[in-house]
């Protein structure tokens, strides 16, 4: 052992080495620091017995260059998701439209007004930025965006309610990812749990009976990422609207994916951001990225009282968007102004409508390709299930088509491994011993990436 650790080189004598030299364009720091990683590695190795010889010092540079190169290379990058999960909250919810990178650009390479008011030359709200929009598609009088939504949650909570009792279904305690629980929430905003009914069934009267002099807020929490189904009774909204009405109570819907086109002739049960403020609920909030297709934000609409005292809460400046958030968020606002524009150019609604017949021409099209560019796998066909995800749409299964690719050369592990380490990765899921790619979450545009990375993943693998 002791042999070996001597025959490893010292930095100094490959920092003079001529092919040292080729690594000169990358900052010098770093490369040294990732050859000092490569020796005290081999050092290790040796020490374990995991190595029995040293590398000649072409070797070594080679490993150090690929450190170099993967430690420059982004962390977070673009993949392709074929998993058929449309808001996939590992891949980053949703994908933006393309009108909307393009605003988010022009915003990003300069200044903007974000805080300042060109009609009057003096410094402005950033928060007025989407009120007209949002006004204008949901006819709420207050909007608020902060920079998700168990940001507005928490700030509502805080504001209308700390202190005071907050009444809400035993049912609806949910839980969504993160471990984000509404009571725990509710525990940091300084307001007091109130839990009324029973898991599967509330009515109102236990709101009522609940009513007291420390009732600061009367809550509604959308259970958006789980059904019960069965012997079950729920109180709508608008029965808690007329309580609300009824006693004073400010009433907070917290309905979470935040739709704003309707669905439900496409089969999708889902509260409607514009209905809930029609029945006079006092404040509504969502999701910007899920079904509503936007940036990560958290959107609060309703009494225009209400939302100014959210503004004046000191914990409104923690949770406010930046000027990127709210550039995206205008501009996917912008497309709602027309319906069917909205669903064509909106990424998440144009996946969810998708005809399951152009899907399967789709992946009819990448197939006739991989049969001649990808001669070392057996790809099929073949018909799947897709699904919203991102807590939005729990019980629809979208019926989809995709690809079906078993190898040959390698393990189906193999592939999905080989997938993933793609310059462009390709996420897919394993099923019966298939690699399967769902063509609803691919956009047409990707299509020859699909292609690419697929052969260069089994020419990797022969």
């Amino acid at each position: 052992m002791k042999d070996l650790l001597r025959k490893i080189p010292k930095v100094d004598d490959i920092l003079k080495d001529e092919r040292w030299e080729a690594l000169a364009e990358y900052p010098q720091g770093l490369a040294k620091d990732a050859l000092r990683g490569v020796l005290d590695g081999l050092r290790e190795a040796i020490k374990n017995g995991a190595a029995d010889a040293v590398p000649e010092t072409g070797a070594v540079i080679e490993e150090a260059e690929r450190r170099i190169v993967q430690s420059l290379s982004p962390c977070l990058k673009r993949v392709i998701n074929g998993t058929g999960v449309i808001i996939h909250t590992n891949l980053g919810r949703s994908p933006l439209a393309r009108s909307v990178i393009d605003r988010v650009r022009a915003e990003a390479s300069g200044y903007s007004n974000l805080e300042y008011n060109l009609e009057a030359g003096t410094r402005g709200d950033r928060h007025q930025h989407c009120l007209a929009i949002l006004a204008r598609l949901t006819g709420a009088d207050g909007a608020l965006i902060v920079n998700n939504n168990a940001a507005a949650v928490l700030l509502a909570l805080n504001t209308l309610a700390e202190g005071r009792e907050v009444i809400i279904g035993r049912g609806e305690l949910i839980e969504i990812g993160g471990s984000f629980r509404i009571p725990e929430v509710m525990g940091k905003s300084g307001a007091v749990l109130r839990e009324v009914g029973t898991t599967n069934r509330t009515f109102l009267e236990d709101y009522e009976r609940a009513m007291g002099g420390n009732t600061g807020l009367i809550m509604k929490a959308h259970t958006s990422n789980y059904r019960i189904k069965g012997f079950v009774h729920e109180t709508t909204s608008e029965e808690l609207a007329g309580l609300s009405q009824r006693t004073g109570v400010p009433f907070f819907y917290d309905i979470g994916s935040g739709l704003l086109a309707p669905l439900a002739k496409a089969g999708f049960s889902e509260p409607s951001i514009v209905k809930e403020i029609e029945k006079g609920v006092g404040l509504v909030s969502s999701s910007g990225d899920k079904l509503l297709g936007g940036p990560q934000a958290g959107i609060v609409l309703g009494r225009k009282d209400l939302v100014d005292a959210m503004k004046k809460n000191p914990l409104t400046r923690a949770l406010r968007p930046d000027k990127l958030t709210l550039a995206a968020l205008e501009a996917t606002l912008l497309l709602y102004l027309d319906l069917e524009r909205a669903r064509l150019e909106v990424p998440v609604l144009r996946m969810l409508l998708q005809d399951p017949r152009l899907l399967k021409r789709r992946a009819g099209r990448v197939w006739r390709v991989l049969q001649q560019e990808a001669p070392k796998a057996k790809v099929e066909v073949v018909q799947l299930a897709s699904e919203a995800g991102g807590g939005s749409l729990p019980d629809v299964s979208l019926p989809s088509y995709g690809l079906s690719l078993q190898p040959e050369a390698l393990s189906v592990q193999g592939l999905e491994q080989r997938m993933r380490a793609l310059d462009i990765p390709i996420i897919g899921r394993i099923e019966r011993g298939r690699f399967l790619i769902d063509m609803r979450t691919i956009g047409e545009e990707e299509e020859r990436e699909l292609i690419s990375g697929i052969r260069a993943a089994l020419e990797d693998g022969e």
